[in-house]
């Protein structure tokens, strides 16, 4: 298999936990984008998440792995999680004791469905951690998703780059002209 150059990782949030990134691989910017239109994306993807050593590139996996975002995307803003449990149905993790060390290996039925499960069980280690800090950002037509890890938990926005300060600017000119009508 010929090996894939990754471009630039375009999405404006990287670095959330696995789970996360996944959902963040659609957002919109001056209108939709979705980093998994393509297997070339996928390869993108698995490289920033640190994947692409265990995990091919290919229509197979793009296939997985949608389908394991429109799961999570489904668990995200509903309690029926049926088909991020059909996800978590595809593999398991097999506990071994190597050297006097506890070790976890995770087997999945097919190949192509590793980082789609390993998406999905990260999502139940977040529930686990600390469910309330799995959050979409605060601006309305932004799509993106963030684990708060902020001391207080008073995260609200994607990026402050980004949707924190389009809201400031937004608050700071309606005060303009609230104060020029009035």
């Amino acid at each position: 298999m010929p090996e894939r150059t990754t471009s630039a990782d375009p999405r404006p949030l990287t670095g959330e936990p696995l789970s996360l990134d996944l959902l963040n691989t659609r957002w919109i910017t001056d209108g939709p984008h979705d980093l998994l239109e393509t297997v070339d994306g996928l390869a993108t993807w698995l490289t920033g998440a640190g994947l692409a050593d265990r995990c091919p590139a290919d229509e197979a996996t793009l296939a997985a792995v949608r389908h394991a975002r429109d799961a999570l995307a489904a668990a995200v803003v509903s309690p029926d999680a049926s088909a991020l449990n059909a996800v978590l149905d595809r593999g398991r993790v097999r506990l071994a004791l190597v050297d006097g060390a506890p070790v976890e290996r995770v087997e999945v039925d097919d190949p192509a469905w590793l980082p789609g499960w390993l998406a999905a069980r990260d999502y139940l280690d977040l529930l686990g951690r600390a469910p309330d800090r799995i959050r979409p950002c605060a601006n309305p037509a932004c799509v993106l998703h963030f684990f708060d890890v902020s001391k207080n938990g008073s995260r609200r926005w994607c990026s402050m780059a980004g949707c924190g300060n389009r809201s400031k600017a937004n608050r700071h000119y309606a005060r303009v002209r609230e104060n020029r009508a009035g």
